[in-house]
């Protein structure tokens, strides 16, 4: 039943039509318990929140579907606007995005065009930008623009999941540019011809992986709700003595939230994924597929008083 609702919940964040009636009536039906509101400003109020309990943020102005060059550039601005309110209210956040909100799907010209303006903004205001990745087909383009702007740009990281075959090459070819990488299991659906159908064999690539970049010695991001892959993290970085400034563990907003207290009370730096924006359904449906037991405080927050 769980794999059925997965497979449900991702094919409906895909579904356009869906969206476009998101958009239209807003953040409801439980979507408020993991997006932190529409705008910039109600962003801002959580981060607060969030740095006074010593946890550090990024967010995410939420994106999908973006298909004219018009939108684009009006989310580029919405991501420019992001860096510099974090850095007029003294934030401790970074900044996460899509390429796709930003043009990919358009042409590579406006993609590009656009992430520089973003991180002209960026490097003037001291803010770090992470380039989400999003599904298989998007993967390469993902990397090489990736690649592109860290020849130019110190403060830019990505992110690889663990249940691509390919991501054990990406973090091996990748490795000459000494990437901040934030690594995650995978969200999306994809065809066992490019990752890894069963679970446990995603959870072994996940610890090769996590393993595989704190000993080349580059900044990690270990992004997960899952107990064990936070203690595989412990025991490698105390076997193999990485100080606690080369890593960090990144959760979701709104989930296993004692959990990350608990993190930051052991003296690891706890960072929180906080999206914000009108165009939350495809990313409130990815929620739902990881993790099918969230229905419950949805049904909770439409029916209940």
């Amino acid at each position: 039943m769980e794999n059925i609702l997965r497979n449900f919940f991702l094919f409906m964040g895909k579904n356009r039509a869906a969206t476009k009636m998101a958009k239209k009536y807003g953040l409801r039906f439980g979507a408020g318990r993991f997006v932190a509101g529409a705008s910039l400003q109600s962003s801002i109020e959580v981060i607060k929140k969030l740095n006074d309990e010593e946890l550090a943020v990024t967010i995410d102005h939420l994106g999908e579907f973006v298909d004219n060059e018009q939108e684009a550039r009006e989310m580029t601005d919405h991501c420019i606007d992001a860096v510099k309110g974090i850095a007029e209210s003294n934030l401790n956040s970074q900044l996460s995005l899509k390429l796709t909100s930003m043009g990919l799907d358009i042409s590579r010209e406006t993609v590009l065009s656009n992430m520089k303006r973003i991180m002209d903004a960026a490097r003037e205001h001291n803010v770090f930008i992470t380039i989400d990745m999003e599904d298989e087909t998007r993967c390469q383009a993902t990397i090489d623009i990736f690649k592109e702007l860290k020849s130019e740009y110190d403060n830019i990281g990505t992110v690889l999941q663990a249940y691509l075959y390919r991501t054990v090459e990406d973090i091996q070819d990748l490795d000459s540019y000494n990437p901040n990488l934030r690594l995650v299991k995978g969200a999306y659906k994809e065809s066992p011809s490019v990752a890894f159908p069963e679970k446990s064999d995603v959870d072994e690539n996940f610890k090769k992986i996590i393993k595989m970049h704190l000993l080349n010695g580059n900044y990690t991001a270990v992004a997960t709700h899952d107990d064990n892959m936070i203690a595989f993290t412990k025991e490698v970085v105390k076997e193999h003595n990485i100080p606690k400034n080369q890593f960090e563990f990144q959760m979701l907003y709104g989930i296993r939230v004692e959990r990350q207290r608990e993190l930051r009370d052991e003296g690891y730096k706890m960072r929180v994924y906080v999206p914000y924006g009108n165009d939350w359904y495809g990313y409130f449906m990815r929620r739902l597929a990881e993790r099918p037991a969230n229905v419950a405080f949805v049904l909770k927050g439409v029916f209940g008083k």
